[in-house]
């Protein structure tokens, strides 16, 4: 079944995405590496790890939350996860628009905001079925929300910080979804063990709040250089 989803994805990207888009030429190995040495890139790649890893801290543990403190046959947990699936797509095509509309870093101050405002009501809902759907529901919504603003942002920092290597900065962005996957499915291991099925959602949602400090020290070193940059420009332009 996921070969064949497979498919139908690599089908529709050969309709769908453009043929047109140029490619610049390729980087050497040296140079997109590089982008290892940029701490504003490396800053939106903890930003991603701490925002996914946060989030999977619960998710990873989202089953046994359903089954063992709401009640649901393991039947009905299937059907609760593809409500959750479907809320996903709906939350990408949402944080796509918001990044679009806000710019990426108030996007991802909003998502991250919510994210951990939902994570840390699932701690109250768990235990009521109905509740604890509709938190399901707009988890999915924002959990994934954050991503194309995520992907924005690295692509405009790496454009600044790393030009010869904008296709590197994105891989490694994606890299560090995986990692905050890892590690929140690593760390939930953890505290399950040690503070207990329901300490996972708002111990992610203080992680997730790590990320959205992150995201603000970002915004604000961004409008910092703005600020520099400005009087270098009008300088220039005397001369």
């Amino acid at each position: 079944a996921v070969a064949s989803l497979g498919v139908i994805a690599m089908i529709g990207s050969a309709i769908l995405v453009p043929k047109a888009i140029g490619q610049g030429k390729p980087a050497s190995l040296a140079s997109q590496f590089a982008v290892l040495r940029q701490p504003r890139l490396l800053l939106v790649y903890a930003i991603t790890t701490l925002g996914y890893g946060g989030s999977f801290i619960a998710f990873t543990y989202l089953a046994p939350i359903l089954q063992d403190v709401a009640g649901f046959a393991p039947t009905s947990v299937s059907l609760v996860m593809l409500v959750y699936g479907v809320s996903v797509a709906a939350g990408n095509i949402w944080g796509g628009r918001l990044a679009d509309r806000k710019g990426p870093v108030r996007a991802l101050q909003i998502v991250f905001a919510l994210l951990a405002a939902v994570l840390a009501v699932l701690t109250f809902t768990a235990p009521h079925p109905v509740l604890v759907v509709a938190t399901v529901l707009a988890w999915g919504a924002v959990a994934f929300g954050n991503v194309p603003a995520l992907q924005l942002y690295v692509v405009q920092r790496a454009e600044r910080d790393a030009p010869q290597a904008v296709d590197m900065a994105s891989g490694l962005n994606i890299a560090a979804f995986n990692l905050g996957i890892a590690l929140g499915a690593w760390g939930g291991g953890v505290i399950l063990k040690n503070l207990g099925l329901m300490a996972t959602p708002p111990i992610g949602a203080a992680i997730v709040v790590g990320a959205l400090a992150l995201t603000t020290l970002a915004g604000r070193l961004d409008k910092r250089d703005a600020r520099i940059s400005r009087p270098v420009a009008q300088q220039a332009e005397l001369v």
